[in-house]
């Protein structure tokens, strides 16, 4: 049996690792999860803590805790650690070590080489040093790569075509970005910028400052100074900064949480992902400054790039991936999953050293996006049906999303949830595959928020839940096979059009036949305009439809071309 290489993804806030078996690459789990955070720590009584439990104890104990050990490898310092100090590469080591362990139970044999990922802009001391802790750890490492070449990798492991790719790099304590060439004789780094003291964590930092202030302002006491409270409140800002990455709202609630004057002071607030995005919008404007020095840097420009690759827990932001799109005109992929992507890459680098077949990484993917229409802007007017999605195209499944939709007139009781797949801004351009209506909302001033999910599972079943915020009033729809329905109809229609090739003799359509379908779709699109129309222009389009479905009836095609063309004049007008 040949050696087995593993790929170890050595980052700053979580590491991982992962080996391809039969082909597919497998991110081997360490205690019960993918990701083993990158630190290390010391017990009360003395023992070895690496991973979650260190990580746990860091806001208690910093003193025999640490963390972010990468940023100073390469640097010729000693960390101290409990009562001892030791050197960046050796707490690494403690990381590397605990993932071969971890590698090594799962294979059911020893692992004694690895391909390590390091940052496009480690300098060769930085390099030198993961090769040392590799070497400490008991590993012999094969070959360090970059880690958006990794990313690369995960994406494209049977690339045919040489591509441009940018590689947008935001984990917990560091972002970069790079703009990868990707050929098959070569994969270059290109150019690479970021900011290694920029990630997640500054993310959660603007939440916990928020929630601090709260409680200064709501209970008059500071929880700052209060090392136990703090750590909870670090733990419950994660946890909502990852609840607001698929729903617009999130509540941080911690019982008991300090003690004034002997009364209990408990924590309970909502956070909506509007506020949290306006706190972090500033190092969003500074990643996207990066974007475009590293491109300046390859001497490209934004219509050079042909994919753009999502990696790190922190771009599962929805700003983000919005002004990546707003800043590069195209969507970005995030099929692989940004947290294990790097180690799937290096996995993929291990194996193809090691002479394996790869097949690259299997995710399952919704085809096509889904989502429903509200009232919102649409090339600048305000319009109806602004088609507004929930579920984008490529996202792996399975997946939940909710979104918040308020009510637009006083007293409105009811609303009408419609459903739709399709990639158009128009909602009525799309396919509609359900709806439904919620009765019975509180009778208040518009503005009554609902929030509207869409959950769709491995089996292509789309579950659509609409439901008033303040009552918790809610109706539903499930939509099966909401992935190959399509597939199904567009199926059922190619059967009609070769029914009408018998023998090879096709059945003769007319040049009527195609204007009665071209009509009939014009009084479908015309009778959609009606509930918009003030009453004036309502009539004309009654008179106006009326006159179409005469006109075909009477299978004159002169008067039908008439009708047609004053209703195509008056929606033209309606819609303009």
């Amino acid at each position: 049996m040949s050696d087995i290489i593993i790929g170890i993804d050595l980052g700053t806030t979580n590491s991982e690792v992962a080996v391809v078996k039969d082909g597919r690459t497998q991110v081997i789990e360490v205690d019960g999860s993918k990701i083993l955070p990158s630190v290390v720590g010391l017990a009360d009584d003395g023992s070895l803590l690496v991973g979650q439990a260190a990580r746990n104890q860091y806001v208690l104990y910093p003193e025999r805790t640490i963390r972010s050990v990468k940023r100073r490898m390469g640097e010729d310092v000693a960390l101290p650690l409990g009562d001892k100090s030791y050197r960046p590469q050796e707490v690494s080591a403690l990381i590397l070590q605990r993932l071969k362990r971890a590698a090594e139970e799962h294979l059911g044999q020893p692992v004694a080489k690895a391909v390590i990922t390091v940052p496009a802009y480690f300098s060769d001391a930085q390099r030198q040093a993961t090769r040392d802790a590799g070497d400490l750890a008991g590993l012999e490492v094969v070959r360090i790569i970059n880690e958006p070449t990794a990313a690369a990798l995960a994406y494209e492991a049977e690339y045919e075509t040489a591509k441009t790719i940018l590689v947008y790099d935001l984990g917990g304590g560091t972002f970069d970005v790079s703009v990868v060439r990707l050929s098959k004789e070569l994969t270059e780094v290109l150019a690479s910028h970021g900011n290694n003291q920029l990630g997640g964590d500054d993310f959660d930092a603007k939440l916990v400052e928020h929630v601090v202030a709260q409680v200064k302002e709501t209970h008059g006491i500071d929880p700052s100074d209060q090392r136990t409270a703090m750590a909870r409140i670090v733990r419950a800002c994660e946890t909502a900064k990852i609840a607001l990455s698929d729903a617009p709202y999130a509540r941080i609630e911690e019982e008991y949480l300090l003690e004034r004057d002997g009364t209990p002071v408990n924590l309970s607030l909502e956070i909506d992902r509007e506020t949290y995005e306006d706190m972090i919008a500033d190092y969003i404007e500074e990643t996207l400054e990066a974007v475009h020095i590293a491109l300046k840097s390859a001497s490209l420009g934004v219509s050079d790039i042909d994919e753009v690759l999502l990696v790190g827990g922190a771009t599962r932001t929805p700003v983000i991936q919005r002004r990546l799109e707003e800043t590069l005109g195209m969507q970005p992929r995030a099929e692989v999953d940004p947290d294990l992507c790097v180690a799937d890459g290096a996995a993929i680098q291990a194996a193809v050293i090691g002479g394996q077949q790869v097949s690259g990484v299997l995710v399952d993917i919704t085809p096509y996006t889904f989502g429903t229409s509200a009232l919102g802007l649409l090339y600048g007017e305000t319009y109806p049906y602004t088609y507004v999605p929930l579920i984008r195209k490529n996202t792996p499944i399975p997946v939940t999303k909710t979104e918040a939709f308020q009510t637009v007139h006083d007293g409105q009781q009811s609303i009408d949830v419609h459903v739709y797949q399709g990639e158009d801004p128009d909602a009525l351009n799309n396919t509609e595959i359900g709806s439904f209506r919620i009765e019975g909302l509180r009778d208040v001033p518009a503005g009554n928020v609902l929030l509207t999910t869409f959950e769709l599972d491995v089996n292509g079943i789309l579950k659509v839940t609409s439901r008033e915020k303040a009552t918790g009033l809610e109706q539903r729809i499930t939509i099966d096979n909401a992935t190959s329905r399509f597939e199904n109809e567009e199926l059922e229609a190619a059967r009609e059009r070769l029914s009408t090739l018998i023998e090879g003799e096709a059945q003769h359509v007319t040049e009527g036949d195609r204007e009665g379908v071209q009509a009939r779709a014009l009084i479908e699109k015309a009778e959609r305009l009606m509930e918009e129309a003030n009453a004036e222009d309502r009539e004309d389009l009654v008179d106006m439809i009326e006159a179409v479905k005469d006109a075909l009836e009477s299978g004159n095609e002169a008067a039908i071309e008439d009708a047609v063309n004053a209703l195509t004049d008056l929606v033209y007008y309606l819609e303009s």
